[in-house]
């Protein structure tokens, strides 16, 4: 009898999603190997599950470093998503994303999880890659205004769809 139980599955996950940017109007996306969880081949923005005896704050600050191999030089909590998904294969899914707008050192970023991700890049909002994680045209629309407000980048204001 297996009695581990899984994150998102068998009890509610706690996600750290993060939006790193260089503070200039560009933001970092990784996309998807075959050998993550779920979502292959899907840009992603980046996150990680918040592990028992974690602070949010401890697990923003590892999973960029893991992730990303650079530090954070700012954040700020844009706010949170109640997630419902339903796998491929039928496996219902149930997370509670705590958002964030991090700022990091362009210079500094690097691919730390190669056999995760099959590449990362930096996108703006007129440049979006394709196909999306299916959680990222929800975390744009949900945070919209203070995006915006982040990623505006002089003398080229970018603009969220509403």
């Amino acid at each position: 009898m297996n009695t581990e139980f899984r994150k998102g599955i068998e009890y509610t996950g706690v996600a750290i999603v993060y939006l790193c940017h260089d503070g200039e109007g560009n933001f970092l996306m990784s996309k998807r190997s075959e050998k993550c969880r779920d979502e292959h081949g899907n840009w992603d923005p980046g996150g990680g599950g918040l592990e028992n005896g974690d602070t949010v704050m401890d697990t923003l600050q590892k999973e960029i470093k893991e992730e990303y191999c650079t530090s954070v030089l700012d954040h700020e909590f844009l706010g949170y998503r109640d997630v419902h998904r339903v796998l491929q294969d039928g496996t219902k899914t149930h997370w509670i994303a705590l958002d964030f707008a991090v700022r990091v050192d362009r210079s500094q970023v690097a691919n730390g999880e190669p056999h995760k991700f099959d590449e990362i890049g930096w996108f703006r909002l007129d440049t979006l890659p394709s196909p999306t994680h299916s959680q990222f045209p929800t975390l744009l629309k949900l945070h919209n205004d203070k995006l915006r407000k982040i990623l505006i980048s002089p003398p080229n204001k970018l603009k969220f769809a509403r």
